[in-house]
């Protein structure tokens, strides 16, 4: 694990932050359908891109405030409204199966995308609610803790969920239209 300390801890949130609006914005979009055709794709890369942003909080050493309690936040914030509009979106495909605890062993469980991004969402909004109050290490910490103890998985979760939709889409054709297609590219 690789040591920060001190301004380098506030680059870090400063970066931190800025994945965590990017994810937000994307997520909020989506979910009021402002991106029709598109919703897969643009979760698809903007959880991507927050998965690697968490790895790399994970990838430092345990960060520690100067204060041993969390300043209050304010109050959470209502991410119902946003999982039922994904649920919507994701009929069909939200719900799935997962390995509980691979580490532990094969129990596996039911899951959903919608939930899986709710809670990466609520997980995240904490800490940007620290950030926005002048907070950085604070909002840090609470990144780098909740991406260990449940938004990293989460987000990993649904990333796998999402491509695995999107490989279905695409891939997933009538072996007429695959052989005509063959057809097509060997004599064009």
């Amino acid at each position: 694990m690789r040591e920060i300390v001190g301004s380098d801890l506030r680059e870090v949130a400063e970066k931190t932050q800025s994945h965590v609006r990017a994810f937000l914005s994307t997520v909020t979009e989506v979910a009021s359908g402002a991106a029709p055709g598109a919703e897969l794709s643009l979760l698809l890369l903007s959880t991507a891109d927050l998965v690697a942003c968490g790895a790399h909080l994970a990838a430092i050493t345990d960060i520690v405030p100067a204060e041993r309690f969390e300043p209050d936040a304010g109050d959470d914030i209502d991410v119902d409204p946003l999982r039922v509009a994904l649920a919507r979106m994701f009929d069909g495909f939200d719900d799935y199966v997962e390995v509980v605890d691979p580490v532990l062993g094969v129990e596996i469980g039911p899951a959903t995308v919608s939930g899986d991004i709710a809670c990466v969402v609520e997980e995240l909004a904490k800490g940007l609610a620290h950030y926005d109050d002048g907070h950085e290490i604070e909002a840090l910490w609470w990144w780098q803790f909740s991406y260990l103890s449940s938004w990293g998985e989460r987000a990993t979760s649904a990333l796998r969920m999402l491509q695995s939709v999107l490989a279905h889409l695409r891939l997933d054709v009538d072996d007429d239209v695959a052989q005509e297609a063959e057809y097509d590219a060997l004599h064009a």
